[in-house]
């Protein structure tokens, strides 16, 4: 024979079910509006032009890489927070292979590895540059640093940050700064 259950047990019973309702509740309003913008689990969002992860998710969503890869590749950098944004001229060079310039394409790249990485950060502003494209010397002057071609076609504009060191760093500030110039 089955007792049946006591008041408080059909309390306990009804606190569970609305803790799980509610439990639900802020589950789907903080994570669903993330997924419904259009973020993958990795951290980019293609349709808004848009990256927020870490250095491993970065790797493994470009990449397709396994989390050890991603970590071997990484290093020391593997937790920093990244936030990418770039616009549709870099999506179109990098369909085209960057064979068809002039691009008016532009990355901007910020690193945080102060919490739980490596103690850094760094804001990067990188655009399409016809003198890097064309000779490997950047069209514009640095007014800091010295002003370099990066990965091929394209001028570092700027770079700057703090090191683990916590010294602010100014490597290159070109000028005009802006994206519009390059």
């Amino acid at each position: 024979m089955t007792k049946a259950p006591k008041g408080g047990e059909k309390m306990n019973i009804k606190k569970l079910l609305v803790g799980g309702a509610a439990g639900a509740i802020m589950f789907a309003a903080t994570v669903m509006p993330a997924l419904a913008a259009g973020f993958d689990q990795f951290g980019y969002n293609r349709t808004a032009r848009n990256f927020v992860g870490t250095c491993l998710s970065w790797g493994m969503g470009k990449y397709g890489w396994t989390e050890a890869q991603a970590q071997a590749y990484c290093g020391v950098y593997s937790n920093d927070k990244l936030v990418m944004k770039w616009n549709a001229e870099w999506d179109r060079g990098n369909a085209e292979g960057w064979a068809n310039g002039p691009y008016d394409a532009w990355i901007d790249n910020e690193w945080n590895g102060r919490s739980n990485g490596s103690g850094e950060t760094w804001h990067y502003k990188i655009a399409w540059d016809r003198g890097c494209a064309n000779s490997g010397t950047p069209s514009g002057t640095a007014v800091k640093g010295g002003a370099y071609c990066i990965w091929g076609p394209f001028a570092m504009l700027q770079s700057q940050g703090s090191g683990a060191d916590n010294v602010h760093y100014w490597d290159v500030l070109l000028a005009p700064a802006g994206y519009g110039a390059y």
